[in-house]
């Protein structure tokens, strides 16, 4: 800590020097008034700097097209999606049956404008039920993918 205290005292004191000799000034009078702005403005860099590293830059993707709205059906939500989203920041949607991996990523960030780190998809096989015991029935599959979404992003599905 002192040793970059010195440095930096090292630093601004042959600053006003070097001006000194293009402007032909005293160099009694130049060093006082100027070191301690000198000092000063390091450290406003130093905070310009802090600042910019702790906001992350928001990724912008393109406008939505009529096939990102064909791949992506509906969000799935039963207790269990509810829960993966709040505790682990991931989404479940039911897609088309001919969506893959990548066109699910690409239409989910073109719609929701997140960015998408993992996407994991899954076939779910029709059921058959009966109805009132007494009618059979068939519950049709559907094939839905679990979106897991980039750190520090959010997604409102709920929105009014």
């Amino acid at each position: 800590m002192a040793e970059e205290i010195k440095a930096a005292e090292a630093v601004v004191e042959e600053a006003p020097k070097k001006k000194a000799v293009k402007k032909a000034a005293p160099k009694k009078a130049a060093e006082p008034a100027e070191a301690p702005a000198e000092e000063a403005k390091p450290a406003k860099k130093a905070s310009k700097k802090a600042a910019k590293k702790e906001e992350p830059k928001k990724a912008s993707f393109p406008k939505p097209t009529v096939a990102d709205f064909e791949v992506i059906d509906a969000p799935h939500i039963t207790e269990k999606t509810m829960a993966l989203m709040q505790n682990a920041n991931k989404v479940t949607v039911k897609v088309a049956a001919s969506a893959n991996k990548i066109e699910i990523k690409n239409a989910f960030q073109r719609l929701f404008q997140v960015k998408v780190v993992d996407v994991k998809v899954l076939n779910q096989r029709a059921k058959s039920t009966t109805r009132g015991g007494r009618y059979a029935g068939k519950i049709s599959g559907y094939k839905k993918a679990v979106v897991t979404i980039a750190e520090g992003e959010a997604l409102d599905l709920f929105k009014e």
